[in-house]
């Protein structure tokens, strides 16, 4: 197997400082029983392609035990894998072949609720008085019956659902099969603290934590105030709300402080945390305080921007200083709950050199770079009917909201197959010819193949520290034209992206040539091109 070039390792800065970080979704990566669905062994089997792109880290979304109507995201058993992935024996396999390929294993932790199959929600609304009575969050009804706030789910409907058991109502922000956990009960945070160290101590080297800004809701339930009216279109009740009391309380970062006095008695473990919301910026930079909280954080900059320009791009890295007490930002363009990047931003003509692009331009940002997987073979979303969706969300608000299966759906490894090699059973969601046509195997023989530039793009990140690691010295956009200047262990880098479709002219681009996309010169950045340059 080819070694793909590594930064060189400086004992001062950590190996996520920088890292390229690749998303597995199990169900549809690679699946090794025939049953239509990816697994544990599955993703073992495929190690040395991941290894081949030249990352530092896979992310493997949930595996744990649960009744999927989540898929995943509403766990019945921390510390089980669930049986249509494998076993705990499995994932120590899979964890073994990884660190012996070089890579580090991050696994989702999802602290803001479980499944109602549960077995602490089951003993915990049976009653009012046993010792788990206040692990989840509830409340009685108004004098009139009806909920004790007006907080809604991001699923749609209410957040709060009535219970006959308890006679009272139970809080979830997602699913109502998805109960939301009572974080503010130090025994509650005792548990979770139990689960991240039950698999640190089986050699997981980090955690992405889902939803973390959901984690603590308003004690007193105040009511949610209306929002404004941005002019997009309101698919669900949860879009007229400003979320300021069913999440984002203030007390979370004390909890993540706990967090990283565990994860600290670990070598090099890596944290970041999934935030979301209108005040996004703000709570990334509280959980990543100094040195006492999380790693890292991501937000949703570019996951559901319906366009990529120079200006999203700048003000993005401005919200990240490279200043002392500042956290370190990681950036993700497409992930399980986001639609492929190259369908929201390009017109279908231009997928291909756009999808150069966004790989480069994603090379070069800096903080942590995370890939979905086929991300790097440019999948484009798929178009599921509605008579064969799966996802939960996409199915109770149709046809406003997008599905999250177009990007889930099955990695394409063989072309010649007619399920793409991932599977000799019926895959749980179809594959598009489209994407199958781009497949691992094809491109694989194909030097001039998105495939080859990955590895070539995430190559020439590891290979310079200025965009490794270094700071960002300059943003300026410009039209479609996007300037970016990097800076590290003494070495400057200047790129230039043309996000638009027509050319640009250039008439100061000097030094040397790290990098040329679609055919782009000192002289010209064609439509999408880009030109990497040591200066």
């Amino acid at each position: 197997m080819a070694t793909a070039p590594q930064p060189a390792i400086d004992p001062a800065r950590p190996w996520w400082k920088g890292a390229s970080i690749y998303q597995i979704y199990p169900r549809s990566f690679q699946d090794s029983n025939g049953d239509g669905i990816g697994d544990l062994p599955g993703i073992a089997s495929r190690l040395d392609y991941v290894a081949e792109l030249g990352v530092d880290a896979i992310w493997i979304s949930p595996f744990f035990t649960s009744p999927m109507k989540d898929f995943g995201y509403d766990v019945a058993d921390y510390c089980g894998v669930d049986p249509i992935f494998g076993t705990l024996a499995d994932f120590d396999t899979l964890v073994t072949r990884a660190h012996g390929l070089g890579l580090k294993v991050l696994i989702d932790q999802v602290y803001s609720h479980t499944s109602d199959e549960h077995p602490w929600f089951a003993e915990c609304r049976s009653s009012k008085h046993n010792d788990k009575a206040d692990w989840y969050v509830w409340a009685d009804a108004k004098p009139d019956g009806s909920p004790p706030s007006n907080w809604q789910s991001v699923f749609g409907g209410p957040a709060w659902t009535w219970d006959a058991r308890r006679g009272q109502y139970y809080m979830h922000n997602f699913l109502s099969s998805q109960p939301q956990l009572n974080l503010h009960k130090p025994a509650v945070q005792d548990a979770m603290l139990a689960v991240m160290q039950f698999w640190l101590d089986r050699g997981v080297d980090g955690f992405r934590i889902d939803a973390l800004n959901f984690a603590m809701h308003d004690p007193q339930l105040r009511d949610n105030p209306p929002a404004p009216d941005s002019g997009k279109p309101r698919s669900r009740p949860f879009d007229f709300q400003l979320q300021s009391h069913n999440m984002s309380h203030p007390d979370i970062p004390r909890f993540i402080e706990r967090i990283r006095m565990l994860t600290d008695r670990y070598d090099a473990v890596f944290t970041v945390a999934e935030v979301g919301g209108a005040d996004a910026g703000a709570e990334m930079k509280a959980f990543t305080d100094g040195e006492t909280h999380l790693n890292s954080a991501y937000g949703f900059n570019f996951l559901y921007a319906d366009r990529l320009t120079p200006e999203l791009v700048c003000a993005a890295l401005g919200e990240w200083p490279d200043a002392g007490g500042t956290g370190w930002p990681s950036w993700a363009f497409e992930n399980h709950d986001a639609p492929r990047a190259v369908s929201r931003w390009c017109a279908p003509e231009h997928i291909e050199p756009f999808a150069r692009l966004k790989m480069a331009l994603l090379a070069c940002l800096r903080g942590n770079i995370i890939l979905f997987q086929g991300e790097e073979l440019g999948l484009e979303q798929d178009d599921i009917p509605f008579d064969q969706l799966q996802d939960p969300e996409a199915i109770a608000n149709w046809p406003l909201t997008l599905s999250r299966d177009g990007v889930r759906t099955p990695m394409p490894w063989t072309a010649q197959d007619e399920f793409g090699g991932f599977t000799t059973g019926t895959p749980w969601l179809p594959l598009s010819e489209a994407n199958l046509a781009r497949a691992a195997d094809r491109q694989a023989a194909d030097s001039e193949a998105m495939l080859a530039f990955t590895r070539e793009a995430l190559a020439l990140r590891n290979a310079n520290p200025a965009l490794h690691h270094g700071s960002v010295t300059s943003c300026i956009a410009k039209g479609s034209l996007l300037d970016l200047t990097r800076a590290g262990d003494g070495q400057r880098v200047r790129c230039l992206f043309n996000l638009g479709p027509d050319p640009l002219p250039l008439s100061d681009a000097r030094g040397k040539v790290l990098l040329a996309v679609n055919s782009a010169t000192p002289d010209t950045l064609p439509p999408y091109g880009a030109l990497i340059l040591e200066i």
